[in-house]
């Protein structure tokens, strides 16, 4: 069994993991550059490893990562989600010298990077795509041929993109003229490569992912979907497990869909099969995620299976926990991004010091967070400072928790994102549940409606009675 991990990451996912080791009796090892020198993950882990000044390229150094693990005595390396989490030159690296990586093989994390190459092996494993190029496009005048060809709206992408950036949508021609060198200037400087290519815009689409496990032993199981719907931007607001708006046979059949994806790949440990479902119900692949994924939380909250262990499980060589008739789903799990911005400020980064902040509890509620009174939040990071995970039995039950939790948070100092979540939570359809991609963009009154940091009688009384017994 793996004995001690580095954890090439920071703030909650850091935390995160430094949990599951404490579990399962492994010594955890952190980094951390300058800025996060009182970051939680430090306080959290065994040992913690300082890589500098620089706030971004101690965290994306995947040889001097990977060294400091092989001169601690690690044996193993978790790259969390974010930063080096899907290079393959981290996983590769890893395995020259003899480090265990927590993920997929790293020709693994290539080619389901390369979104074309991803779109081939899926056509030949007889998982629907969306129609679009086959391969890179190689000018805008063929980019216009084709988009004639399979009708507008269209997307432009980044070949080697993720996480929603180097993405444009082209409604018509000029947009297309447009955006076309926008495109190839978001994907060359976010991830060095020129290369894009265009599919077919499903228009107002939902967003389902499925969780797989696959171990080194050929085993491959699903842990049900996620609906990703409310999104802004391309960026993921509030997820939901499984699905409201998914029928027991349409789960079936994505579910199964995601394994054959996992099994025509040779793929191991945990990954995440993207999809799309049009207004006539049909799925269609988007990408696969290639390491763990942020709402990993909601899943494990219906299914009761810690991902974290079980990839720790898989990269040691260990069979999967579960048979697939072993993994069942229980009531509904949603969870909240509680970023550190600003909703009427065009969502701007509202970065500082935390000056007050009490977490929700209660039944059915879990925190996933690297913050706390006194922390500031640096500038040079992702916004994203906690998540709010709550579950219950039944639907209408998980928006009454939803609501009542969110109420009982107290962040001071920064904006946030929980006003907005409350707001969301109020809207009939998303009651109804019935949502898409283009809800948030489709319902703009929600943010006038926004009041920042609006505690519950109760935690407004629990902050008074701290501050009094701080003297603050």
């Amino acid at each position: 069994m793996i004995k001690k991990i580095l954890i090439a990451n920071r703030g909650e996912i850091a935390v995160r993991i430094v949990r599951a080791c404490s579990e399962l009796g492994i010594t955890s090892a952190a980094i951390y550059t300058e800025p996060d020198r009182h970051s939680l993950h430090v306080k959290k882990a065994d040992e913690a490893y300082n890589l500098g000044p620089d706030s971004l390229a101690g965290y994306l150094n995947a040889h001097r990562i990977v060294n400091l693990a092989v001169a601690t005595g690690c044996d193993a390396l978790h790259p969390g989600y974010g930063f080096l989490s899907e290079n393959p030159l981290l996983a590769s690296i890893c395995q020259k010298r003899n480090i265990q990586f927590i993920g997929p093989d790293a020709s693994v994390i290539r080619h389901m990077g390369h979104k074309i190459e991803a779109r081939k092996s899926m056509i030949e494993a007889g998982v629907p795509v969306i129609p679009g190029s086959e391969g890179n496009l190689k000018g805008v005048d063929e980019a216009l041929e084709l988009a004639s060809r399979i009708g507008y709206p269209v997307m432009l992408k980044a070949t080697s993109g993720g996480g929603g950036r180097g993405i444009r949508r082209c409604n018509h021609i000029e947009d297309l003229k447009k955006n076309y060198d926008r495109v190839l200037s978001e994907a060359t400087k976010a991830f060095g490569s020129a290369d894009i290519f265009m599919e077919k815009c499903v228009v107002d689409p939902k967003h389902i992912e499925v969780q797989i496990l696959a171990d080194k032993h050929g085993n491959v199981i699903h842990l049900f979907e996620r609906d990703c719907s409310i999104q802004r931007r391309h960026q993921k607001l509030i997820e939901i497990a499984p699905s409201p708006q998914l029928s027991p046979e349409q789960r079936d059949y994505i579910g199964a869909l995601a394994v054959k994806a996992a099994k025509s790949t040779d793929y191991t440990n945990a990954g995440t099969v993207e999809f799309l479902m049009d207004e006539d119900d049909q799925f269609f692949f988007m990408e696969m995620n290639t390491r763990l994924q942020v709402e990993h939380t909601i899943t494990e909250q219906i299914t009761g299976i810690d991902i974290v262990k079980e990839q720790v499980r898989i990269a040691a060589g260990l069979p999967l926990s579960y048979t697939q008739d072993e993994v069942v789903h229980n009531g509904y799990a949603m969870e909240f991004r509680i970023n550190a911005e600003d909703p009427q400020n065009d969502f701007l980064p509202s970065f500082g010091r935390i000056t007050r902040y009490l977490s929700a509890g209660g039944p059915g509620v879990r925190t996933d967070g690297a913050i706390y009174t006194g922390y500031d939040i640096p500038p040079y990071y992702d916004s994203m400072c906690a998540k709010l995970i709550v579950w219950a039995q039944e639907w209408d039950e998980l928006l009454c928790r939803g609501t009542r939790a969110l109420k009982d948070i107290v962040v001071y100092g920064v904006k946030t994102t929980i006003p907005y979540h409350l707001e969301i939570l109020k809207n009939p359809l998303f009651r109804s549940a019935e949502f898409n991609t283009g809800f948030v963009e489709a319902h703009p009154e929600l943010v006038n409606y926004v009041k920042h940091n609006p505690p519950g009688r109760m935690a407004a009384v629990i902050a008074a009675a701290v501050s009094a017994h701080m003297g603050l």
